[in-house]
């Protein structure tokens, strides 16, 4: 009776414990079952905005601008452990029942002559499918050349995914360059911008940096760094504040340089 007591007794702790995983794990995973990985942030590395149209999705945010039909900026983390190199399905892009004044229609970049660019890449959100399908509303995308989004600008793309996993976590904020007078398409007068900016914030001491890329929207052969402008620079062109949060010495010193010799370039290579 002993041995049958313990045996019990032993039986109801494994079971306790098998539960307890399971508990943990599907609440650590998206509706998907795949495991959730995002982190919290260290602090509030949002812009502000010019708008007042704050979106706040799950894995991004932006901040909506009704006037040109699109984000004036889509602001993200991205860490290590969210490259994943696997195929995913394409969706559909919809509207983003988010944003209050209705984002714009995909159908305005029908026969329009440009692509649905994202802001967000979807590359960068293949560790779930919910972070996956959120990159796929039209707040996150802006008409590009084919030529420009294959290009230079997917260049820029994959060069962040190469410093995530060297530099394990980054933050970053990115749009077109919004004004008056730009050529538009569609029905909603979506608005075409002629420039495209990045900035990439990594937050991690002991060597705390900072880089910015304005690039013309052109079809360009040109090493990245011939596109790194100061922060500040950007400010003034995008009249955006870009990292408010940060302590006053901190944001003076990083946002007033151009200095690129702390990021490291990689080769990259794009296949068609």
């Amino acid at each position: 009776m002993k041995i049958k007591n313990i045996t019990y007794s032993n039986l109801f702790k494994i079971k306790g414990f098998l539960f307890g995983f399971l508990f943990l794990f599907l609440f650590s995973c998206d509706d998907s079952g795949t495991p959730d990985k995002s982190v919290e942030p260290k602090f509030n590395y949002l812009p502000k905005s010019t708008t007042g149209a704050v979106v706040k999705h799950k894995y991004y945010s932006l901040s909506y601008f009704e006037k040109y039909e699109q984000a004036e900026w889509v602001a993200y983390e991205l860490i290590k452990d969210h490259i994943v190199y696997i195929h995913l399905d394409r969706p559909y892009f919809e509207q983003d029942p988010l944003v209050k004044t209705g984002s714009a229609d995909w159908v305005n970049y029908k026969n329009s002559g440009y692509t649905k660019g994202h802001l967000l890449p979807a590359a960068d959100r293949k560790f779930n499918i919910t972070a996956y399908n959120e990159t796929f509303l039209t707040s996150n995308i802006s008409p590009q050349t084919y030529e420009f989004n294959s290009g230079i600008w997917l260049v820029l793309e994959e060069q962040v995914r190469k410093w995530a996993e060297r530099y394990d976590q980054l933050y970053i904020v990115t749009a077109g360059v919004l004004k008056p007078g730009l050529e538009t398409i569609g029905y909603e007068d979506v608005a075409v911008p002629e420039y495209f900016y990045k900035v990439i914030l990594d937050y991690k001491k002991p060597e705390i940096k900072a880089i910015a890329f304005l690039i013309p929207h052109e079809d360009f052969n040109r090493p990245l760094t011939d596109f790194v402008i100061s922060i500040d620079d950007l400010e003034e062109i995008t009249h955006i504040d870009f990292f408010p949060e940060l302590p006053d010495d901190l944001e003076n010193k990083l946002e007033s340089s151009s200095d690129y010799s702390k990021w490291k370039f990689d080769e990259i290579n794009i296949d068609f």
